[in-house]
């Protein structure tokens, strides 16, 4: 009973440890996800700025899983280049040990004070922010706290003759220790908690240096495993930055292994105690790694391209949906919301194409119009699927808003595709295979009512981006100009055809349907402003959506 005690005990306290490792995760970067995606990736200027940025936002984060997902996300979409994204790897490596080596510290007294500032923040305001800083608070007083619990539990274990001799055994098999410490640090999706809890056992001084030199390395390996698992359906470009990693990692094994007994013994020289030398040794392996690697990250990206070849870029399918970044909203959000982006410029070019189409007679455009359209359908539902996803993680209330305008102007774009197929397509065929002529004041306005269109569709795409208040209002202030320029066309056109003129009598129902048809485009085109103005599309009016 008292072992299967001390079993549950130290399985809770490492729990604990993880899981307040995952609150301090989600809580920063629910908080300032958004501002520390856009800082890492405004730091990648140079290797040596890449390096600082990975450092630093690993130390906020405390997990270089989520450092490595973020590069790998911004890799894939392109926003990085390959050896930057190594760079990063390298300061989120060097940054990981610096937060284990801060833990380390006699820091127990903090973790209540810090779960009370924790409880008191979330409480004390209902704003998403706040809650995500209470939250981020409570999970590093868990972990300070988790690390007394550590502690206790494995005293048992420091004082078992039985587990003595067990890791003992370790000696004339160090490998073994790497192969262990690796899949403990894989299991726990954290380098840093296998870290801590080989500090736990080192204090006992039952294992010895050299095993526990080999403990530290096999953790370090384990840490890089899960970014690559997470990233295998990212693409290459992805890949290449988790498997980099796994290769920095892997030398260093290799490296420290061939010379393990003179290094372990030329570390407990300087550092009696084998607690702090696992620590110190964590650091300095990572630091090393960094100084080698970092002046040859140039060679290290080509030797994963070339293992990982850069995809074709595909019109078929989606470019910018990451699903490594799925964990990480902020970053999720920014992916979907790319790729809503590259739907709204094929939706642009087939508005464009349409006008085309009508103004040169070309058949054969109506047809790619209908081939744009499969595509527009295909991102669509593929954006849907990805926000989805993202809400199946738990999204705070900024992220959901965010998520929710995504979606709405995904949809309204879908059924813009869906007019400019099915209506405006099947208006411009028939004209062209009826030989049908629109007068020259007719064709005019009809010109003026794309080119608006075209004008109006550009500002809802910078809205989107920016979310400019003022764009909004000033789209949705094109309202009363659509609705004049189809008025005035329809009244010039009752005139021509009071007048009794040929073309204006043969081409009388497809010119109204060519201007209904683009109101009607419009009309979700301004949909875009509402929730950046706090308003919803329900305000539109239903005369605007018939």
């Amino acid at each position: 009973m008292s072992s299967t005690l001390v079993l549950i005990n130290l399985l809770g306290a490492c729990a604990l440890l993880i899981w307040g490792l995952r609150m301090v995760k989600t809580g920063v970067t629910r908080a300032f996800g958004s501002r520390l995606r856009r800082w890492l990736a405004l730091g990648t200027q140079n290797r040596l700025i890449a390096f600082f940025a990975g450092l630093l936002a690993t130390l906020m984060i405390q997990s270089s899983t989520a450092t490595a997902l973020m590069a790998a996300s911004f890799a894939s979409q392109q926003m990085i280049s390959s050896a930057m994204g190594q760079a990063i790897m390298l300061g989120a490596n060097v940054g990981t040990s610096l937060v284990t080596q801060i833990l380390s510290l006699n820091l127990g007294w903090l973790s209540p004070l810090l779960i009370l500032a924790g409880v008191v923040t979330f409480q004390s305001n209902e704003s998403s922010k706040y809650h995500a800083i209470g939250r981020a608070l409570i999970g590093l007083g868990l972990m300070l706290l988790s690390l007394h619990l550590l502690g206790d539990a494995t005293t048992p274990i420091r004082d078992s003759a039985v587990m003595r001799n067990l890791l003992s055994a370790l000696d004339a098999a160090p490998i073994v220790a790497v192969i262990i410490a690796a899949g403990l640090a894989m299991i726990a999706s954290s380098s840093l908690a296998v870290i801590l809890f080989i500090m736990s056992l080192a204090s006992g001084n039952i294992i010895s240096p050299a095993i526990a030199l080999a403990l530290v390395l096999g953790a370090n390996l384990g840490g890089a495993i899960p970014p690559y698992l997470a990233t295998v359906a990212g693409g290459a470009l992805a890949k290449r930055i988790t498997i980099g990693n796994i290769i920095v990692r892997f030398v260093g094994v290799i490296a420290v292994m061939a010379f393990l007994t003179p290094l372990s013994q030329l570390f407990s020289g300087w550092i009696p105690n084998t607690a702090s030398m696992v620590i110190e040794a964590h650091v300095a392996l990572n630091v090393i790694l960094a100084i080698v690697f970092l002046p040859l990250i140039g060679p290290l990206s080509r030797l994963t391209a070339r293992f990982l070849p850069e995809p074709k870029i595909t019109e078929v399918g989606p470019r910018y949906l990451d699903n490594s970044a799925i964990n990480t909203p902020a970053v999720a959000l920014s992916c979907a919301a790319r790729e809503t982006l590259r739907i709204g410029d094929q939706i642009e070019v087939m508005i464009q194409t349409s006008w085309e189409a009508m103004r040169t007679g070309n058949l054969k455009l109506c047809n790619t119009i209908n081939k744009q359209e499969n595509l527009v359908d295909t991102l669509y539902k593929a954006v849907k699927i990805y926000l989805v996803d993202i809400g199946r993680e738990g999204l705070d209330k900024d992220d959901s808003k965010r998520s929710a305008e995504i979606m709405s102007y995904a949809i309204n774009l879908e059924h813009i595709g869906d007019i400019l197929q099915r209506g405006l397509t099947d208006i411009v065929a028939k004209k062209i295979k009826q030989q049908v002529w629109f007068s020259d004041a007719g064709f005019k306005e009809i010109g003026q009512m794309y080119e608006l269109t075209i004008e109006n569709f550009r500002i809802a795409q910078g809205i989107f981006v920016s979310r400019d208040s003022n764009l909004a209002h000033q789209l949705l202030d094109t309202k009363a100009e659509v609705h004049d320029l189809e008025r005035s066309s329809y009244e010039h056109h009752l005139l021509r055809l009071q007048e009794g003129k040929p073309e204006t009598l043969q081409s009388s129902t497809l010119h109204l349907d060519v201007l209904r048809d683009l109101r009607r485009i419009n009309a979700h085109i301004r949909s875009v402003a509402y929730p950046i103005l706090d308003e919803k599309p329900e305000q539109i009016s239903s005369e605007e959506e018939t």
